[in-house]
């Protein structure tokens, strides 16, 4: 442990323990979208809810995201919008769905 206190200090970093490190890992990890079961086998934990309620925290901006993701994809496509070509619902822009 002093190697990675040496570290700490000649990268002007605080002083921190090293399973901090672990924890913000994980933390940036969920934030950017990584499936929480691909956290919980990097962690090694036994059990996906234990890395869940550690890690609950960061759910929130992610659930806020989902709906984001949602509502754009059940959004009418803008050239839908702009024609109102309602009679010929199969020639609508298939890549919505995809």
């Amino acid at each position: 442990m002093d190697r990675f206190k040496t570290l700490l200090k000649r990268g002007g970093l605080p002083p921190i323990r090293f399973h901090d490190l672990r924890h913000s890992a994980a933390s940036i990890l969920l934030s950017l979208g990584v499936h929480p079961k691909v956290v919980q086998e990097l962690l090694e934990h036994n059990q996906i809810s234990m890395t869940m309620n550690i890690y609950s925290h960061v759910l929130p901006g992610m659930q806020k995201d989902a709906m984001a993701k949602l509502n754009d994809a059940l959004q009418e496509p803008p050239e839908q919008k702009e024609t109102g070509n309602d009679e010929f619902p199969e020639e609508r822009d298939e890549r919505q769905f995809g």
